[in-house]
């Protein structure tokens, strides 16, 4: 990116008919949106969001407040059109499409889901590695290809798997060093005695291994549909398209993208700052801003739903609005 092209995107910016900055946030993502796509007239039609779905291994130790099952069950309930995100995806004209990357039980057979199904959910990462580097490498290749094959300027994505925030939780832990304490929250809505349990077994989990590498944190305690996620959002930064991030897991991801390829991270959106507390501390880790806070908790990528609105927003102050010199309104300095 010349440093020509970006004082002409934040002219372009500077000179819409406003006191400048007082759009604030709004400004701010379309310079980021501009820079991405390399030009001073960004655009952002169209948007697909992908759930990535999976089970967990370390649900088998008991920190999750629902059983294995429902993961299966609410991606049933994601392919009947049933579900938040379902609403939120038809309100604002997302495509939603379903991925299996690793559900435990019997495969799902349903026409309108896509099977990138490595394994019926990961090992319990409190005995050894979630997966091998084998199939995290698997998860990898075929984020990237959902990704390169789904429609839009704009990508978000978002996921279903009981436990999942135990795995974000370690995952984060080991990526960042952040006190486990930190990053380990209610989930689906335990109580004192079970969020006391989930911080003992994610303790003794953690302390099973060492410092470790990006590479090696997603083999020991990543998800499979956290790294198909990861995987996902490094293919659409290097297409120069944006990834709206949603929740903690999303946010999981988007962490584990930026540590594989640092670069990535110039096209990340992060759209809400949920009620979960490690959601918190790792979008304190990345310096992340987010454009939303709803006290929001559910996932499924519901949050970044609601904020592509204002990357539509963005692009069309960027396109749409006058400047004061085809307005002929006089500016400050005129």
């Amino acid at each position: 990116m010349t440093d020509t092209l970006a004082a002409q995107i934040r002219h372009t910016i500077d000179t819409k008919t406003k006191p400048l900055g007082a759009l604030g946030r709004i400004e701010t993502l379309a310079e980021q949106i501009a820079l991405l796509q390399g030009t001073v007239a960004p655009v952002m039609t169209e948007c697909t969001l992908t759930i990535m779905a999976g089970d967990h291994g370390i649900a088998h130790s008991g920190v999750s407040a629902f059983p294995q099952v429902v993961t299966g069950q609410m991606v049933l309930n994601f392919l009947a059109d049933g579900a938040a995100a379902n609403v939120f995806a038809k309100v604002n004209n997302v495509a939603l499409q379903v991925v299996d990357t690793g559900v435990a039980g019997d495969r799902i057979d349903h026409p309108k889901l896509i099977d990138r199904r490595i394994a019926p959910g990961t090992a319990n990462f409190l005995e050894g590695p979630a997966m091998t580097a084998e199939q995290a490498q698997q998860a990898l290749d075929n984020g990237a290809a959902l990704a390169s094959a789904a429609k839009g300027q704009a990508l978000a994505f978002g996921e279903m798997g009981i436990a999942n925030t135990a795995t974000a939780a370690a995952l984060a832990h080991k990526l960042t060093g952040l006190p486990l304490a930190d990053l380990v929250g209610r989930g689906t809505g335990l109580d004192d005695a079970g969020l006391n349990h989930k911080m003992t077994i994610l303790t003794q989990a953690v302390a099973r291994t060492g410092d470790l590498t990006p590479a090696q944190a997603m083999v020991e305690y990543g998800g499979f549909e956290i790294v198909t996620m990861a995987g996902a959002m490094l293919q659409t930064a290097r297409e120069n398209r944006v990834g709206i991030v949603d929740g903690f897991i999303a946010t999981s991801a988007a962490l584990l993208a930026s540590k594989l390829e640092p670069e990535s991270r110039r096209a990340m959106v992060f759209a809400h700052k949920s009620h979960e507390s490690g959601h918190r501390a790792v979008l304190g880790y990345m310096e992340a801003d987010p454009l939303l806070e709803l006290d929001m908790r559910l996932g499924e990528g519901t949050g970044a739903l609601l904020a592509w609105p204002l990357l539509k927003a963005a692009c069309a102050m960027m396109t749409d609005m006058a400047s004061f010199e085809s307005a002929g309104v006089t500016n400050r300095d005129d």
